[in-house]
């Protein structure tokens, strides 16, 4: 009951129909989201941030959770795993529309650890269409940090996933970017979002696509690297 009275209150105090992203406290997310909620859900991981959006097909919640393998030198968490619920508000109860799972290569790549990267996640109606075009990013460290981890953009558009891999590489050849094709046919003004933030994470080092990629994805190519 006082679950459903608390989402009572949470629908019903804004009164624009379509409120901007909030990030929710951590008393409001114990009070949302008790262990019974989150066992529903299969959300195993503590979670990290926890924001509340509205459009006009309703009001959502997308919870970043996070495992917790170690702490290094008392203050650095490593993350292996890591996953995205995004909910919907229905009937005063919660239903999930998408999820998002994934975890570090260990073996393969040396990665030692993944978070989701909060600066360039948005919930925002790019294209002004009256639906939020919920953008999550997250990336992974290697052995030599952001230098060869990998980042990975996904893009949700009325209801279908999209997504952008990226391999960082301390030698030229090692970088690849991959883009799935149906990512041109999102409006202009999303993927023009999205290339924002890849030069965004170029400018502050924690990225370095392939030489000459602004071009390649003008030409809407699906794969690019420095490998010649």
């Amino acid at each position: 009951m006082r679950i459903l009275l608390f989402l009572l209150f949470i629908t019903t105090s804004f009164t624009p129909l379509f409120s901007q992203v909030e990030i929710l406290t951590n008393e409001q997310i114990n009070t949302l989201f008790p262990s019974s909620v989150q066992k529903n859900f299969a959300i195993n991981f503590p979670i990290y941030r926890a924001y509340k959006y509205s459009d006009k097909t309703g009001q959502y919640y997308c919870l970043l959770t996070e495992n917790i393998d170690k702490i290094v030198n008392r203050k650095d968490t490593l993350h292996t795993k890591i996953k995205a619920v995004n909910l919907k508000v229905e009937k005063s109860s919660f239903v999930k529309v998408w999820e998002i799972n994934d975890f570090v290569l260990a073996k393969e790549k040396q990665e030692s650890n993944i978070w989701f990267w909060t600066k360039y996640t948005s919930f925002n109606d790019i294209d002004k269409d009256g639906l939020v075009d919920p953008i999550i990013v997250y990336g992974t460290a290697g052995a030599n940090g952001y230098d060869d981890g990998r980042i990975k953009f996904i893009i949700y558009y009325k209801g279908q996933k999209y997504a952008i891999r990226h391999q960082n590489g301390v030698l030229d050849f090692e970088r690849e970017t991959q883009v799935d094709k149906a990512f041109y046919s999102l409006p202009k003004t999303i993927q023009a979002s999205i290339q924002q933030k890849m030069e965004a994470m170029t400018e502050n080092n924690q990225a370095i696509f392939p030489a000459g990629w602004q071009v390649a994805m003008q030409k809407q190519q699906t794969t690019f690297n420095e490998r010649r």
